[in-house]
């Protein structure tokens, strides 16, 4: 299905090549992951895998790529992108139309498809991820991580023969980042279509898998299965051991077992992990404890600070009457590092945006005791020239570690 064939590609005035002599086979029904460190060039191969290299990016490009059989340097994108469903970082870039139902028909019309077809194809990618509540939704209204998911439907649309996934889950809550990497399983061994997908959360798709393709600086550094990865990533890329991995390096616990279940199993086999206990055992310790609401009043007796931020009965409701904030209260005290978790579609990203003035709620009151400061899902929204050097000071990029970019 995808073959690389000593393929060194380097970007315009790059001091190094992406991709460095990459030589890799794919074959038709493989499950596939690209592991490596940020910048060893996953997203750059993929781009090639698709004809995307060199062709939108410029540069120096040397070897050869084929995908469904065809040569990328002979065929045009469209006719490349006939049997193959891609998804990168940004699924926002990837969107065109204005509702998800019409984003699904989309690749499929552009396929020439009739609309009795279209109808069924839409259908079916929606009940396979779970987005058929969504149809009817508008896309600038959704969430980050369902946005991600229509995305991943319309590149799933068709049942293309194989598909490219650039870290499908960066914006998925675990929940679903582990359902998605299910059903890529599942539509993998049903429909027989090859995936490569790239992550860096390895622990949830290791266990998935059927190789594990590791890159460093470019350069294949290890083709192997996932035991085979494990072990070679313990001797020669620590970084890249997953953290069950590591937990039976620790306890001595060798060769490392790949995945969750199979390291409960390993930790049960030697004494270290108790049996699962029947849940019919169980004993009731009372009602849960009550939803603690951190709230925040002004304060009158002029001891306590006011906090740093405290949002008071904020709701936020949208056009269509839905709303996505309700009743929030809560306050922040200088210093205190707060984690903001929930579900895909919860009301993070709005309550983040009230909280920085990018939504004015419907209702309620945001109070700030100075600026707020605020990074969004996509860090490209706030780049606006073409050098890291002329975006932030040298002071502060060699604060963060990035002064040799």
């Amino acid at each position: 299905m995808l073959t690389f064939e000593a393929v060194t590609f380097s970007y315009p005035d790059a001091p190094a090549p992406a991709l460095d002599g990459v030589t890799l086979t794919v074959h038709e029904g493989e499950f596939v992951v690209l592991a490596g460190p940020s910048a060893s060039g996953k997203s750059t191969l993929l781009r090639a895998a698709c004809g995307l290299v060199p062709r939108f990016d410029g540069g120096t490009f040397a070897g050869r790529v084929t995908i469904a059989g065809l040569d990328t340097r002979e065929h045009p994108v469209g006719e490349l992108t006939t049997g193959v469903g891609v998804l990168f970082q940004d699924p926002e870039t990837q969107t065109v139309m204005g509702t998800v139902r019409a984003e699904l028909a989309f690749p499929l019309e552009n396929r020439g498809w009739g609309p009795a077809a279209i109808a069924r194809g839409v259908e079916e990618v929606a009940l396979a991820l779970g987005i058929e509540g969504l149809l009817d939704r508008a896309v600038p209204e959704l969430s980050g991580g369902e946005l991600q998911r229509v995305a991943l439907g319309a590149a799933l649309a068709g049942r293309p023969r194989i598909v490219l996934l650039d870290e499908p889950t960066s914006q998925l809550d675990p929940v679903a980042g582990d359902e998605l990497v299910w059903l890529l399983r599942r539509l993998n061994e049903e429909w027989g279509t090859a995936v490569v997908l790239a992550e860096h959360r390895l622990e949830r798709c290791l266990a998935a898998a059927d190789r594990v393709v590791a890159l460093d600086a470019g350069a294949v550094a290890c083709d192997a299965d996932p035991a085979g990865f494990l072990r070679w990533a313990a001797a020669a890329a620590p970084a890249l051991q997953t953290p069950s991995a590591r937990l039976a390096a620790a306890l001595g616990i060798e060769p490392s077992p790949v995945g969750v279940k199979a390291t409960r199993a390993a930790l049960r086999s030697r004494g270290l992990l108790p049996e699962p206990s029947d849940p019919r055992e169980a004993v009731s310790t009372g009602p849960p404890e009550p939803r603690i609401r951190r709230t925040w009043r002004p304060n009158r007796g002029g001891k306590a600070p006011a906090p740093a931020l405290a949002l008071q009965g904020v709701w936020l409701e949208r056009r269509n009457g839905a709303a996505v904030l309700r009743g929030v209260d809560l306050a922040f005290a200088a210093g205190e590092r707060v984690a903001l978790m929930g579900r895909n579609g919860a009301g993070k990203s709005t309550l983040l945006r009230c909280a920085a003035g990018l939504d004015e709620p419907t209702r309620g009151r945001v109070r700030a005791a100075g600026r707020v400061a605020l990074l969004l899902q996509h860090p490209g929204d706030y780049l606006l020239a073409e050098r890291a050097g002329d975006e932030a000071p040298a002071t502060l990029l060699a604060e963060l570690g990035l002064d040799g970019l």
